[in-house]
């Protein structure tokens, strides 16, 4: 028999054993590679979050929290329609302490015949947004014309093709990069192509809270503070002087889903500690246990002339075999389970969920498997060195 070939032999002669083994670094690698990608994609996604908010308060009509929570508005896109009027606006650059400020206006969720998800529509202002056109200038840049519109990742349409909202025919200037939130299936339009948009509404009998002809009206301003102005103190001027209003921090709302993240993120880490920690005791039982049972068969090798060395490396050898191909059979369920529920997940945690790029999921993979290697390979080095020291007739004359 050729000694290389010894270690499968001996795996498929033992059928029960070796998936057991197999089946145990098949759970530890679905459940590492699995968290890990969670986990990452919640960070990935905050960060996201981060990036596209530019402002550092936003002001809302004081009834907008009983339609939607703030922290919704964020991780959820604006579901829903408030308005306000617009002179908020001109109270807000009046603030001490603000140096600039941005409307925006939300036509309420619809079911567009473009997409296979609602839509909402956000009419932003090119003269004075400083929010959403730096975002829109990585894809696009020029200004956002007549009856052209902006539309996020997962709304399904290409760049040049034409869409219709309420039969109005749109054009798709630019795709934007996801952010793991309900931005993903906004579509950004001029107030101009808002209006039109408004008008065509009210021509199919579709009744909102503001009219094509009704420029008066705005759902949220967005504001930057002065370099050096305090920003809870601007917010406080502006909930004490506008009637009717809510400034809200930007950073009030990222640090409460921050809070959230850090908490989903230990609870991850801790039963991926878990459940490597369960995998590591279970496998040194198992090959203490399987040294022990294989005590005359291994006495037989080493009268038959096999080293202690080569006796050792026949079993981290057949434990290297399992360890690999249970880490690829887990990294392989993880893709399945975890990579193609994305919205299931993101829609589930409540939390912007914003999956890695290929090259970095297959790293965490890679990095995967070599872990997943290397603790079965480590969990098996304890018994081979034990095995090594057993004298081959006290082995033979013990299974007697």
């Amino acid at each position: 028999m050729k000694r290389r070939s010894l270690p499968v032999k001996n795996l498929i002669r033992r059928p029960g054993r070796t998936f057991a083994l197999i089946l145990l670094t098949v759970f530890l690698s679905l459940s590492v590679l699995g968290g890990t990608v969670i986990v990452s994609s919640l960070r990935q996604g905050l960060n996201s979050l981060e990036a596209r908010l530019g402002a550092d308060i936003i002001v809302l009509p004081s009834s907008a929290q009983s339609k939607v929570s703030f922290e919704k508005l964020f991780l959820q896109g604006t579901a829903g329609a408030f308005y306000m009027d617009a002179s908020v606006l001109d109270e807000v650059l009046q603030t001490p302490g603000v140096e600039a400020a941005a409307p925006q206006t939300f036509l309420a969720s619809l079911k567009a015949d473009c997409c296979s998800v609602k839509i909402q529509v956000i009419g932003i202002d090119p003269d004075k947004d400083f929010t959403v056109r730096p975002w829109i200038a990585e894809s696009y840049a020029r200004e956002i014309g007549p009856m052209e519109v902006v539309v996020g990742c997962k709304v399904e349409a290409e760049v040049g093709e034409i869409i219709r909202i309420y039969d109005e025919r749109c054009k798709a200037v630019a795709r934007l990069a996801p952010t793991g939130t309900g931005l993903d299936t906004a579509v950004y339009c001029s107030m101009e192509t808002m209006g039109v948009l408004l008008q065509a509404a009210e021509a199919k009998g579709i009744s909102h809270k503001i009219t094509s002809d009704d420029d008066s009206r705005i759902s949220a301003v967005y504001v930057k503070v002065r370099e050096g102005a305090d920003i809870d103190q601007v917010s406080s001027r502006l909930n004490s002087h506008i009637r009717k209003v809510t400034a809200v921090r930007t950073r009030s709302m990222i640090t409460q889903v921050s809070d959230s993240l850090a908490g989903i993120t230990r609870t991850i880490g801790v039963l991926i500690a878990a459940v490597w920690a369960l995998t590591v005791i279970i496998l040194l039982i198992v090959f203490a246990m399987m040294t022990a049972e294989r005590r005359r068969e291994f006495a037989v090798l080493r009268l038959i002339g096999m080293s202690r060395r080569a006796l050792s490396g026949l079993l981290l050898t057949e434990s290297t075999l399992c360890s690999a191909a249970g880490a690829l059979i887990g990294a392989a369920f993880a893709f399945t389970l975890v990579l193609p529920f994305t919205a299931l997940i993101e829609q589930s945690l409540g939390l912007p969920y914003l999956t890695p790029d290929w090259k970095t999921v297959l790293g965490y993979a890679a990095a995967t498997v070599l872990i997943t290697v290397l603790i079965g390979s480590i969990s098996s080095a304890y018994a081979a060195w034990k095995l090594s020291r057993t004298d081959p007739g006290t082995a033979l004359r013990e299974g007697t």
